[in-house]
């Protein structure tokens, strides 16, 4: 469906996309999509995975690199041909308090994209409120108990069902769910990440998930690809039990082990916990590794040669993979 490769995206700092100060927020970052697939971005905020999702929604531009989506590489489109091929990918907001207009109805707000496809159609009104109320069913909710109600009436779970909905409506091939479940309450995240799983099998509807809660995006692409990204770069992937089973990146290590342990039997330990030093400020040197600065394990080569991506089905940048770490800093320090 969707084939990302060599994608960079640079925001200019006060001197220019070269100055000092300019920020890339994606570093040659390469990947697809199958149709009806889930691909997964984990990493701490600011690691760039936002900006992929955006760009992949057509709200961001992209430096350098190429997004190809079935077959047709967008920047050689023209603009129309490019938003109809847009619109198939709908981008589910973090943030449903903000992505829905307060002085609107969930009527308003979800006829509206409905307006544009029944024009196209030639459909009537009928046909509008018809799929309104489909739309809504897909997700959950009772139609008539929520279409004349504003956002502000609504639940975060109901808020973010609606988002879902709205961008259901334009009947999308792709899902961009950034940080989708992040901001509603810890009861409610489960029926909505079912919801986007069932939309996945039932429409074969394509997911790129966006999140930094390793659980969740095992839970919604388990039989899918896992990216692991570091200050815009991609230090592992695989398929997503690989990943998460048998982590080589450290800092993959490191998400992994903050995981809270529930079982209460497990004890803190070296294995474990993996320590990260200071947090690392400005953009990393592009000849070195970017994790450096922050790994326990890090060596003078790391300093010296960026890792590229090594392995087949499962990818790691590192020179010092988990079974090659000489170096474990104590807990204490």
């Amino acid at each position: 469906m969707i084939e990302v490769r060599h994608l960079e995206k640079t925001f200019p700092g006060t001197r220019g996309l070269l100055g000092h100060d300019a920020i890339k927020a994606v570093n040659d970052v390469s990947f697809h999509i199958p149709d009806g697939g889930a691909v997964s971005f984990i990493g701490e905020s600011g690691c760039g995975k936002t900006t992929i999702g955006r760009i992949l929604a057509g709200l961001e531009t992209y430096t350098a690199g190429e997004v190809v989506m079935d077959g047709q590489n967008l920047a050689q489109l023209p603009r129309r041909q490019r938003a109809v091929l847009l619109r198939r990918v709908q981008l589910i907001q973090q943030d449903p308090y903000q992505a829905l207009n307060p002085a609107r109805t969930i009527e308003q707000a979800l006829t509206d994209p409905l307006k544009v496809i029944a024009k196209e159609r030639g459909a009537d009104k009928a046909w509008i409120m018809h799929r309104l109320h489909e739309v809504l069913e897909l997700v959950g909710l009772d139609p008539d108990a929520v279409i004349y109600k504003y956002p502000h009436m609504l639940s975060g779970g109901q808020r973010q069902r609606i988002v879902i909905a709205r961008a259901l409506t334009v009947d999308p091939s792709v899902l961009v769910a950034d940080e989708a479940v992040s901001m509603i309450d810890v009861s409610l995240r489960l029926g909505v990440l079912k919801l986007l799983r069932d939309l996945r099998e039932r429409f074969k509807i394509s997911v790129l998930f966006i999140t930094h809660d390793v659980a969740s995006a095992r839970y919604v692409g388990d039989d899918g690809q896992m990216f692991v990204i570091y200050k815009g770069r991609i230090v592992e992937h695989g398929l997503t039990d690989e990943v998460i089973l048998h982590p080589q990146h450290p800092y993959t290590q490191a998400l992994l082990s903050a995981v809270p342990v529930l079982k209460g039997l497990e004890e803190p330990g070296p294995d474990r916990y993996i320590p990260l030093k200071e947090f690392g400020h400005g953009q990393p040197p592009e000849h070195a590794c970017a994790f450096a600065p922050r790994c326990p394990y890090a060596q003078p080569l790391c300093g010296q040669e960026k890792p590229e991506l090594v392995g087949t089905a499962h990818q790691y940048a590192c020179h010092y993979p988990k079974e090659r770490h000489v170096v474990a800093v104590p807990l204490s320090e």
